[in-house]
């Protein structure tokens, strides 16, 4: 195997431009396979984070007296399963709001009676979903409360969008898979023809079809790696450029510090570039009769 290796590399050196534009072609594919496992991971953790919030937003009406208000944030205070509660004036909400817009002319033109005033409640994460539904159920039966927004519905939208974006995915895997296996078989079976001497030497001299074929496919496993491997560092720097530049007001709006791909997603992808490597090597090299 060593003999193997170290002829797959001097084909590696020998061949570097075929082999450079094979990588370039790889990690072009991998590049945007990786860009879409990226957005599958983020939503799935800004699925996961909103899913375990157990926040709501108790709307008041406009004529609900000032005492009934007071109590009702007094009696959530001491529910044990609530962990924090706070009341927002329609002036409150409209500071919020002009704060995640800036200094938008249209906003500063809404008048502050547009903006509900309500109560924000922050659950205990460890409290199940019945609970909170019990509590919520509630509320919204109280005269001063106008309705109760608990955000699942936004979040099972969430999830829709997440279980369309991991199909997606899965689509766009098998077209770059597709693609691995052409370019690493096409490129295999040029470099073997580029080197038809060499390989008519080998088989006069007693070489086995699979002592000829080997570095060819172990040529294509490295070009698998290398291409995933590089697809991922571009990836990187675009990721890491880009959340330079992501508005901190956004990511502060849905809770969420934007991640790159898990560590075993990114050992997945190098892997999965070896071995489709190592296959569209094989593939390659199988059609040539002359080997």
């Amino acid at each position: 195997m060593s003999g193997s290796i170290e002829r797959a590399k001097r084909g590696l050196i020998a061949e570097w431009r075929l082999h450079a534009l094979s990588v370039v072609s790889l990690a072009v594919a991998f590049v945007c396979l990786g860009a879409a496992l990226l957005v599958v991971v983020n939503l799935h953790e800004l699925k996961e984070r909103w899913g375990r919030t157990g926040r709501a937003s108790v709307y008041l009406r406009d004529d609900a007296p000032p005492a009934q208000v007071e109590a009702i944030v007094a009696a959530l205070k001491v529910i044990p399963e609530v962990k924090s509660v706070r009341y927002l004036s329609p002036a409150d909400a409209r500071a919020v709001v002009f704060g995640q817009g800036g200094g938008d002319p249209t906003l500063r033109n809404i008048p502050q009676e547009a903006f509900p005033a309500s109560i924000e409640i922050d659950v205990a994460p460890e409290v199940g979903e019945a609970e909170v539904q019990a509590i919520v159920g509630k509320l919204a039966a109280l005269p001063a409360v106008e309705g109760v927004e608990t955000y699942g519905t936004w979040t099972a939208r969430l999830g829709s969008v997440l279980q369309g974006g991991t199909l997606a995915a899965l689509a766009l895997a098998t077209i770059v898979f597709g693609a691995v296996l052409a370019v690493v078989g096409s490129t295999m079976r040029l470099a073997l023809t580029r080197r038809r001497a060499e390989v008519e030497v080998l088989r006069l001299v007693g070489a086995s079809s699979s002592f000829v074929k080997t570095p060819y496919v172990l040529e294509g496993t490295f070009q698998g790696a290398i291409g995933a491997t590089a697809a991922v560092a571009v990836l990187a720097l675009l990721f890491f450029l880009v959340k330079t530049r992501l508005d901190a007001d956004l990511a502060g709006l849905l809770g969420l510090d934007p991640t790159f791909l898990p560590p075993l997603v990114v050992l997945g992808m190098i892997v999965t570039g070896a071995v489709l490597g190592a296959m569209g090597g094989a593939l390659g090299l199988r059609r040539l009769t002359a080997v």
